[in-house]
């Protein structure tokens, strides 16, 4: 069994950052494709940030220049550090891993639980 868990969201200011974290656990053989989403009160999850394993980014327009996304593959862990923060990115953000499992042939996807990021004065 394959458990995301993130931490690190939180309260900031207009302008503030946060860095949100997500480390994968259990029976693990690869990860590929990571990401963050969001969603905002009373709207559809968005894809925030992806990083796949050979390094290639991408990122939604409103936090490019903003927001990093990072993995640290040793530990299972991905990374979003966001700096210049706005009222706006305001949401629950998910991590996202394509996982294979031990024995398993074939990748699938998994999420995190979710946390919370409230920008506000």
């Amino acid at each position: 069994q394959v458990q995301l868990v993130e931490s690190g969201g939180g309260l900031v200011q207009p302008g503030g950052s946060l860095r949100l974290s997500c480390a994968a656990s259990g029976n693990i053989l690869n990860i590929g494709i990571v990401a963050w989403y969001r969603q905002a009160l009373g709207k559809q999850r968005e894809l925030v940030a992806a990083l796949t394993t050979g390094g290639t980014t991408n990122y939604v327009d409103s936090v490019k220049g903003r927001f990093t996304i990072s993995r640290d593959n040793a530990k299972n862990t991905i990374y979003l550090q966001m700096n210049s923060l706005e009222p706006e990115d305001t949401a629950v953000y998910y991590c996202y891993n394509y996982i294979q499992t031990s024995g398993a042939y074939s990748y699938n996807h998994y999420w995190g639980q979710g946390t919370q990021v409230t920008v506000s004065s």
